[in-house]
């Protein structure tokens, strides 16, 4: 029986209009389009949903200093983070803005719900005014120590050290964050949403599953005493909705914590009011929002928990409408084990990034770091660039970039049938679809990357045992039969890559001349045809690429000072001065030529070194050591061409004597990547 087609509505956190997409912010994006594509890919129908939050004082104050009105100002801010989650490939159905009349239509419909049900409540309160400014003082521009454990210099909501709530005018030695004044205390009337009304339902959506088990964990806290009354006001000057309550004295606006989680639902007004005129109004996204057909998912970082499993389900249950189904809670994302930080250079704007280095290469190794647990994401520069050159190039893109260029070239283009010693490892790539659809479901990104990467190990062996550049003297169908096997493997491989890296699937679709991949094309064959010329798939990162963005975010700071080379590069790398300039004579003097390895093995007593045996053709045969151990392994290095020089002197060492030099690219450990030959090249052949 086929399975039933789900329905999904999928949101990501709303990013605050006040400022760039950074790569912090990237870490939900991309775990929420991974899963959203894997869902889609299965043929499941998906509404992905996200916009600006764009109210506030913060935005206020940003407009103030730039001489603009606060809606010119959100308007460009939503410009610019589509094109910064368009760089990422992030597949929004809709991208909107809490300053919608969707979203106040919305916002006043949920107040009076909830007014009517009892669950609002009036009452005076003592805030932190700011003497200077003449305002009263958002949670994040009062700044003092924490009530709990005393940390300095933490904000007005809540301790970043011990993770305790609190109210502002509990801060020890209290300032503000706009002028340096210390605040004045006022008194004024606020409204409030009595969380404690909704106790039981909460409670019970906690332990339902509503969340992962160690965040339901942490919520019970929560529960311990009597939950607090929620303040959904704030006064004037304040940039966002108006509340116009019947008492025409009080000028007081909805805070923006509060008409944020409506704003998904005004996205998906505004997509109906697009897609299906009959359900558009707030009204046909409210009925689609009860329909029990439709799953409801929030993804969003640990930092927002407290509002997504307290303050919105409150907020649904009293307006009539039902909770999400699921909040998939990620952790934090540090850079070299810290904060990221001005100071070093390490708050990396998404537009900063994709100006030097690959989007998908953030999308893959995110992906890398990603489980269903809401664990910190740490994004070391040196593990981000091997994983990247040895997994996702070395790996993953090699299969397909070494046979369908040798098949174009040898076969004019036309693949075959898979040899027959190829049909167990393809019955094995087969058989993996369900566990790796298991971990995509379960957000366990990590694992799926492991298994297949797995997977790639044995189809580049099995292309490395074949040999058809050796094949295709004396065999050619059965040459032809393994780069159809072996891009074939590729082929699945893709599809199982497509949720995270779509551009990298579609330049395989190109070159192997196939429509767009879905899940279930894994279980089928490709047929016999003709394939396209192969183009570039994805490129190995250089160090000085990584380095120049690092040095643009700090301008100035000396490299040493702000990130020691070590901070980047592997322990083994050295960056060391350039050689004496050689003349065209002395280059000229090198003889570069192709050779077969025929037989390799490890030295044990040495860390990096391999023995190797070459047939260079009409010159003989040399033996080689070169220091390519941790890269290669010798069923990998054995009928490999190499390229090497062959009028090196030979030179003694301590495991041997070595009779020439394997040319190699990289800065060495498990970062070595021999230089590709022609597999239609012969040994001994000269390299011009």
């Amino acid at each position: 029986m086929a399975e039933k087609k789900r329905k999904i509505l999928v949101t990501s956190a709303l990013p605050y209009a006040n400022g760039a997409i950074h790569i912090g912010h990237l870490v939900e994006y991309i775990q929420t389009d991974i899963w959203v594509r894997f869902e889609r890919l299965q043929g499941h129908e998906v509404i992905y949903l996200c916009g600006d939050d764009a109210h506030g004082t913060p935005i206020m104050l940003r407009a103030r200093q730039e001489g603009i009105a606060p809606e010119q100002f959100i308007e460009r801010m939503n410009r610019e983070h589509q094109d910064d989650f368009a760089h990422f490939d992030i597949s929004f159905d809709e991208y909107y803005s809490t300053h919608s009349p969707e979203n106040e239509a919305l916002c006043r419909r949920f107040y009076q719900r909830l007014r009517e049900g009892g669950h609002i409540v009036e009452r005076a309160i003592e805030q932190f005014f700011d003497p200077v400014e003449k305002i009263f003082l958002p949670d994040r521009f009062i700044k003092g120590a924490c009530p709990n454990c005393r940390a300095p210099d933490q904000y007005g909501d809540s301790c970043e050290v011990c993770g305790k709530h609190y109210d502002p005018t509990e801060l020890i030695n209290p300032k503000s964050a706009i002028s340096g004044a210390v605040p004045a205390r006022k008194v004024s009337s606020h409204f409030f949403l009595r969380l404690e009304n909704f106790r039981p339902r909460l409670r019970e959506l906690v332990r339902g599953g509503m969340v992962d088990t160690s965040v339901a964990n942490k919520l019970e806290e929560w529960f311990a005493g009597e939950l607090k009354d929620w303040d959904i006001t704030r006064d004037a000057p304040f940039f966002g909705f108006p509340l116009l309550d019947s008492d025409s004295r009080r000028e007081k606006f909805f805070y923006n914590w509060f008409d944020a989680p409506i704003g998904y639902l005004a996205a998906l007004a505004h997509r109906l009011s697009r897609t299906n005129p009959a359900l558009s109004g707030g009204e046909g996204a409210e009925n689609l929002w009860q329909s029990p057909e439709l799953e409801i998912r929030h993804f969003i970082g640990k930092d927002i928990v407290y509002f997504h499993a307290l303050f919105w389900p409150a907020m649904l249950l009293g307006a009539g409408l039902r909770p999400p189904a699921k909040l998939c809670v990620h952790g934090h994302l540090t850079i070299h084990g810290g904060k990221m930080s001005k100071s070093r250079g390490t708050l990396i704007s998404a537009r900063q990034y994709a100006a030097y280095l690959d989007p998908q290469w953030l999308r893959y190794y995110f992906a890398t770091r990603l489980a269903a647990s809401p664990t910190d994401i740490d994004l070391n520069f040196a593990d981000f660039r091997g994983r990247i050159n040895s997994e996702l190039v070395g790996k993953l893109a090699n299969l397909i970039s070494r046979a369908a260029p040798m098949l174009v070239r040898l076969f004019d283009s036309q693949t075959g049938v898979p040899v027959v010693g190829a049909l167990p490892l393809l019955k094995e790539f087969r058989d993996a679809a369900p566990d790796i659809a298991a971990g995509y479901e379960e957000l366990d990104f990590a694992g799926v990357t492991r298994r297949i990467c797995a997977l790639a190990d044995k189809a580049n062996k099995f292309v490395e045992d074949q040999a058809p550049w050796a094949l295709v003297k004396s065999k050619i169908e059965e040459a032809r039969g393994v780069l159809t096997a072996a891009l074939e493997c590729g082929r699945i491989l893709t599809i199982y890559l497509k949720p995270i890296l779509p551009r990298f699937a579609q330049k395989v679709e190109r070159c192997l001349n196939v429509p767009a991949l879905t899940w279930s094309d894994a279980q089928s064959s490709m047929p016999s045809h003709r394939i396209n010329a192969f183009e570039h798939l994805v490129e190995r990162i250089e160090e000085r690429r990584i380095q120049a963005m690092l040095d643009e975010n700090n301008p100035g700071a000396a490299r040493a000072a702000e990130m020691p080379v070590a901070d980047i590069l592997p322990r083994d790398e050295k960056i060391e001065p350039p050689a004496p300039i050689c003349t065209l004579d002395q280059f000229n003097a090198v003889d570069l030529r192709v050779a077969r390895v025929i037989a390799a093995e490890p030295i044990a007593q040495a860390d990096k070194l391999v023995r190797l045996v070459l047939d260079a053709g009409p010159l003989g045969q040399r033996t080689v050591l070169a220091g390519v151990k941790k890269a290669y392994t010798v069923e990998q290095l054995v009928g490999r061409l190499v390229i090497f020089c062959a009028n090196l002197a030979p030179r003694k060492m301590k495991f041997g004597v070595s009779e020439g030099m394997i040319l190699a690219s990289g800065p060495g450990g498990v970062d070595i990547f021999l230089l590709s030959v022609d597999a239609s090249a012969s040994p001994g052949q000269r390299v011009h």
